[in-house]
């Protein structure tokens, strides 16, 4: 039996972390099974347990990546076009249309909710890494913890923008809202810019 190096197994986890990422944003975390997720990354399920000791374990894993990958996109756009393009590209038909490519907290928040402290624990440290970014991008504040609390509320008026659209059987309600919900968070956006 051919042995695999390091290398291969660290490639094998972070493909399964990537893939279970998008499953759980489109199925849910209690609506992926271990079979699943190991299918997705075209493995066995019984090479699970070498790269993850528990579905929860993957859950908190999943969860930073998904989170980390996020940062990463929003910075790329606020460089692209400001933070105004992070909401635009957020309160989006496309994105609202493709929950597997898109926001964790949006598709996942309710579950997060009911997971370990340590999925909590994840969740919190990488949505305040976006946060952080957000508000380093855009200017300095005398008071950083209330900016970041701000942003939070603004981020979860976006979160809930998009999760209602996504609920809403009506296709013509659904764009009114995210249309709305894009003019609310950018009005209140502009009435925070200094000056």
């Amino acid at each position: 039996m051919a042995r695999y190096g390091k290398d291969h197994k660290q490639a094998t986890r972070r493909r399964i972390i990537e893939m279970a990422g998008r499953r759980f944003k489109r199925d849910g975390i209690d609506g992926s099974g271990i079979a699943a997720l190991m299918s997705d990354a075209g493995l066995t399920n019984g090479a699970f347990y070498a790269h993850f000791a528990s579905k929860e374990d993957l859950v908190t894993n999943a969860v930073a990546d998904q989170l980390r990958a996020q940062r990463e996109s929003f910075a790329a756009q606020t460089s692209d076009g400001g933070p105004g393009q992070v909401v635009r590209e957020y309160l989006s038909v496309r994105h609202r249309d493709n929950p597997g490519e898109g926001c964790p907290s949006a598709a996942l928040l309710d579950e997060i909710g009911r997971c370990t402290d340590a999925t909590k624990q994840a969740y919190t440290e990488g949505i305040l890494a976006i946060i952080d970014g957000i508000n380093n991008a855009r200017s300095a504040t005398d008071d950083p913890e209330a900016a970041r609390v701000k942003s939070l509320s603004v981020f979860a008026m976006m979160v809930g923008t998009l999760q209602l659209s996504r609920a809403l059987s009506d296709p013509a309600l659904a764009d009114a809202v995210l249309e709305q919900g894009l003019r609310n968070v950018l009005a209140v956006r502009s009435a925070d810019q200094p000056g």
